[in-house]
């Protein structure tokens, strides 16, 4: 037992033990460090902005709250069917496989944290995703996501299959697509049920990061764990999966059709971005073997809306007594968008168009004016630069901004593109496919590129291989049109031919850069961003899919990053002028044409808004059903 003086002396002795007493000094010294450094990181990151949407540039034209979308009928009716067509064949309803051939729309089911407006460039807003939080520097990005969001089992859409899809994605996903996303998104969070949080890496500029992830599409981790092994997203399957879509897979007859449903228990359809979209109560598609027959297809009734792509169709098909009566309505729709960037494609992974000569010469082959009257029926326009009849076209000689910008790329171009006009496509005559004094041009560029021609009329270079070009085509509609190119090829000597093979094997070949030319076109947009890394970015230039040239450039690749970076429209318009003269020099595709209307031709018992929005149409989502019409057609006999 302790006296109490040594129980004042134990007192004591605690009092003054000095241990306790730094421990409590360094604690607090520590924690003072840590808020001081927590201070330094916001400071540096700026304030942490808040928002149901994001603007790429600019201020969003919807307020937090909206009731619906401008060019949206609030009060549209919900029923009916939407029937479309297809041409070719499918294989598979994952659209995401690397095998065989995906089913129309199987992508739609699944959903985006964020959703496009369709009336103003560069603005998305909450869909999955009820707000979002980042800070002005754009380092990372955390979606707070929607509690009642659905799969269509009923299932809850958490933060974990946010995450998981992200990460099947880069497993499992298009190559080029998984090494990019890998380097520019290094991890993503779960921060709770309903909570996720997207890190973006320093080493890349962050315009277009938040875009990306707030459309990357969600799918079902309880799903695909299932049954990992025959639920791969890169194999071929028929079951399409579990989304939080509108719409459901309903049927499917392989290559004949597929049919969606409205999921009536779709946890979506009261949220603001969806008000007066998904009107139809079905959307059958219905494949056909040739253009021919879809377009007989749709004279018959078996389906009812067609958006036109041939310019033939539209001036000839459409003299059937459905349109005389008035039952048909041909619309054509101004179209706010950059037309997308189409042509004749060069692989340059292929040693022969390594030469700029040669691909300048297998432009002056191509006749458009010819082309366009003669088998076109004069409707399209001639088309020049990537970003076509918009504010990003280049035009002139460079100056101011977009003169700065080329001059930084010093030695990495040609110094004619300082004070020369960008390259334009060439006229030609229309009165004959082979305008001579053009072939006459190409043929001078491949003799001065040592392609000589020989006794047979057919050219060689000095180790005696011939100048074969194939035309890979999956289109009688575009062999149409290819025929009269390769005839004057083989008038120049180049041992020119159009290989037109069946829809799958096209498509493994344009997969494998198995060809010489294609005919592709590349999508824009008024606001360019990291897409153009994969279009024209020499990162995954040998095997990407949406780089179909293979183009490998410095100069491209430092223009495409001053694009990524831009904060500004002034910065940005310089950049994308810059980059679009230089890829016009580069002479790796043959410009052909382009519209700035969509034709759409349907049964007249579909409605539109009256306002349509200047970059979607829409048919699939803000039209709808008009019943009584439909119903008139039908007892009228017009329609079965």
């Amino acid at each position: 037992m302790k006296t109490p003086l040594t129980a004042r002396r134990a007192v004591s002795a605690r009092v003054i033990d000095p241990q306790p007493f730094f421990r409590s000094i360094a604690a607090s010294f520590l924690a003072l460090i840590v808020m001081c450094l927590l201070a330094t990181i916001a400071r540096a990151e700026g304030e942490i902005i808040k928002s149901h949407g994001f603007a790429e540039f600019g201020e969003l034209k919807y307020p937090a709250g909206f009731a619906h979308f401008d060019y949206v009928n609030p009060d549209a009716p919900k029923g009916g069917e939407l029937s479309l067509s297809a041409v070719g064949t499918f294989d598979s309803m994952n659209p995401y496989t690397r095998k065989g051939r995906g089913g129309a729309m199987s992508a739609d089911h699944f959903e985006s944290l964020l959703v496009e407006s369709y009336d103003e460039p560069g603005s998305y807003y909450g869909l999955l995703a009820e707000s979002l939080e980042y800070p002005e520097t754009q380092d990372w990005v955390i979606f707070n996501l929607r509690p009642e969001a659905r799969f269509s089992d009923g299932s809850p859409l958490t933060a974990e299959d946010v995450v998981f899809s992200h990460n099947l994605l880069l497993e499992q996903g298009l190559k080029s697509y998984a090494e990019a996303v890998k380097k520019r998104i290094p991890k993503a969070e779960v921060l709770g049920p309903h909570r996720v949080k997207f890190y973006f890496s320093p080493d890349f500029p962050r315009r277009a990061m938040i875009t990306q992830v707030g459309g990357t599409s969600v799918f079902s981790q309880a799903w695909f764990e299932a049954d990992p092994e025959n639920r791969r997203l890169d194999e071929p399957r028929l079951e399409p999966g579990i989304g939080s879509g509108p719409y459901v897979l309903e049927s499917l007859d392989v290559n004949q059709r597929i049919t969606y449903k409205r999921n009536p228990d779709y946890w979506g359809k009261d949220v603001n971005v969806n008000v007066g979209r998904h009107n139809y109560d079905r959307i059958r598609i219905e494949y056909f073997g040739d253009a021919v027959a879809a377009m007989e297809g749709f004279k018959a009734g078996v389906y009812t809306m067609r958006p036109e792509n041939s310019s033939k169709s539209w001036a000839t098909a459409y003299e059937f007594d459905a349109v005389a009566d008035g039952h048909v309505v041909r619309g054509e729709f101004a179209d706010g968008n950059v037309p997308a960037a189409s042509g004749f494609v060069m692989n340059l992974l292929r040693p022969k168009f390594q030469d700029p000569r040669v691909r300048e010469a297998m432009q002056l082959a191509y006749n458009f004016d010819w082309t366009n009257e003669s088998l076109q029926y004069g409707l399209f326009r001639q088309r020049h630069s990537f970003w076509q009849d918009s504010a990003l076209e280049a035009k002139g000689v460079p100056q101011g901004a977009e003169l700065e910008v080329l001059t930084g790329l010093g030695d990495m171009i040609d110094p004619a593109l300082l004070n020369s006009e960008p390259v334009m496509a060439h006229s030609s005559k229309a009165d004959r496919p082979g305008d001579r004094r053009n072939l006459r041009r190409a043929m001078k560029l491949l003799d001065d590129a040592g392609w000589s021609v020989g006794d047979d009329g057919l050219r060689r270079n000095a180790d005696g291989e011939l100048l074969k070009v194939e035309f890979l085509l999956d289109s009688p509609t575009i062999e149409r049109i290819v025929q009269p190119y390769v005839a004057n090829l083989r008038q120049m000597g180049v041992e020119a031919i159009a290989s037109r093979v069946d829809y799958a094997q096209y498509t493994s070949r344009r997969r494998e850069k198995d060809f010489d030319m294609i005919t592709f076109a590349y999508p824009k947009y008024l606001e360019p961003s990291t897409g153009l890394y994969q279009q024209f970015g020499s990162e995954a230039h040998e095997y990407s899919v949406f780089n179909p040239a293979g183009l490998a450039d410095p100069a491209v690749d430092k223009l495409i990053a001053a694009i990524v970076e831009a904060t500004d429209q002034e910065t940005l318009q310089s950049n994308v002028r810059a980059l679009d003269r230089v890829l016009r020099a580069k002479r790796f595709m043959v410009p052909t044409w382009y519209l700035d209307v969509s034709w759409v031709a349907y049964w007249d018992f579909y409605e539109h808004p009256e306002n349509l929005p200047p970059f979607d149409l829409g048919l699939q989502d803000i039209w709808w059903v008009n019943a009584d019409k439909e119903a008139a057609l039908k007892s009228s006999g017009a329609l079965r």
